[in-house]
């Protein structure tokens, strides 16, 4: 503009004063020495300028260009309380081509989005349009209820501080907030969110503030977000459902064996060498290959303990019934059969962590590398154990062979048992 102005042969008087924008007054002004006289150059909101000045055309032909998704501001020049409008400035800034794809897909994702913008809301509405978002635009007022909130698409005219306000709002409802922002007045709501994210090209206080800074331009940063902390989040059910079974499946087996056969079902020393073995496998879950949920994820803590009790059940009854066996029909002594109780919580513990990986059923995705080969050395190392005798009193490999047959065939059938319960639960 000043290069504009120079080139017509035009130069700006000497600036006396200028008063930043203020919020309040949503306006900006300096005062210029013209000829023997100080003038009034006045910048802001449309809708108070026009008011200043009397120009009632301007709001209709600023809602115009609002219309087309344009920022609006007025100018207004004169000498003491008589001032006149002299245009408007339409701003210009379009989404990002890849913008409306983006948030189709975190949609498809169950994120419920809102457009929050301190623009009006003709030009609100569309932003809002070209993004597919909608076009139910509301104002501050709508912020003091939830519920009001989940009814509309964007908000207009908000301050830095309703931006903190929708937040805590949509705390206090139950909801998981995520923020995105770039500029100093959205760090307060990005530092409020569970989840604050700031753009790539955001100022470093709201990058201080906000937990995830996106490195690349536009937002494919918070779809890799979503989907890779789902990831995450489903090896930690894999996890946490493994332990609670073993957990108790083992703990119940050694204390209640004692209880009804009046002997310990194995050894002190075997119990530790399990532990090793469990514990190598275990650690791959954190390296598997997984997918992750449609919709968003939330932990239910009565759900996951019902769901390990049952499954632990499971592996309880088999247990018993092969001790039984190997007690009543084999007729084996008892260091055999601790030797058996130690291959059958250990084959059975390696069959758990296939059953938990997968939500349907466990030969519907390939397991990570690292857990298939820690399987593999797991399994090998303990025949080889019992079949020779180390650490533990040898049992013929047939009888190895035929228990290790029996788990992976009951693990069929509790697997489909974990199907049923998971859709039941809901559990994901």
């Amino acid at each position: 503009m000043l290069e504009g102005l120079r080139n017509r042969g035009l130069q700006a008087g000497q600036r006396l004063e200028f008063i930043p924008f203020d919020p309040a007054s949503k306006r900006s002004e300096a005062r210029f020495v013209q000829g023997d006289q100080v003038a009034r150059v006045l910048k802001g909101a449309v809708p108070v300028l026009a008011e200043l000045t009397g120009n009632t055309r301007a709001v209709e032909d600023a809602e115009q260009l609002a219309g087309q998704g344009m920022r609006v501001l007025a100018v207004a020049k004169g000498f003491g309380d008589e001032l006149k409008l002299v245009g408007l400035l339409g701003l210009a800034d379009p989404p990002r081509p890849d913008s409306p794809s983006l948030i189709e897909r975190l949609q498809q994702l169950g994120v419920r989005i809102l457009m929050v913008t301190g623009d009006s809301a003709p030009t609100a509405q569309a932003v809002a349009r070209q993004l597919g978002l909608g076009e139910r635009v509301g104002s501050r007022e709508a912020l003091e209820s939830a519920e009001a909130l989940m009814q509309r698409d964007a908000f207009a005219g908000l301050y830095p501080e309703d931006k903190f306000r929708l937040v805590q709002t949509l705390q206090g409802a139950g909801h998981v907030v995520g923020m995105t922002g770039d500029g100093v007045n959205d760090a307060p709501a990005l530092k409020q969110a569970q989840v604050g994210i700031a753009v790539e090209s955001a100022t470093d206080v709201a990058k201080a503030a906000a937990s995830l800074v996106l490195t690349t331009p536009g937002l494919s940063g918070i779809v890799a977000a979503v989907e890779e902390g789902r990831r995450i989040y489903q090896r930690m059910l894999s996890y946490t459902l493994n332990k609670i079974v073993k957990t108790l499946e083992i703990g119940l087996f050694l204390g209640l064996g004692l209880l009804v056969f009046g002997v310990f079902v194995t050894t002190p020393k075997l119990v530790l060498l399990l532990f090793f073995t469990n514990d190598l496998v275990t650690m791959s879950l954190a390296s598997d290959r997984v997918g992750f949920s449609k919709e968003p994820d939330r932990w239910d803590i009565r759900k996951l303990m019902g769901a390990a009790l049952v499954l632990a059940v499971g592996w309880l009854v088999f247990s018993f019934s092969a001790f039984w066996v190997g007690r009543e029909v084999l007729h084996l002594n008892l260091p055999q059969l601790q030797t058996l109780v130690f291959l059958l919580l250990v084959f059975d513990s390696q069959a758990t962590v296939y059953i938990v990986r997968e939500r349907s059923f466990f030969w519907r995705s390939r397991p990570s590398s690292w857990l298939l080969v820690g399987s593999l050395f797991d399994l090998g190392l303990v025949v080889a154990l019992a079949g020779l005798g180390w650490l533990m009193t040898p049992i013929p490999l047939n009888m190895i062979l035929g228990l290790l047959v029996a788990v992976l065939a009951y693990m069929f059938l509790l697997d489909g048992v974990k199907v049923w319960l998971f859709r039941r639960l809901n559990l994901r």
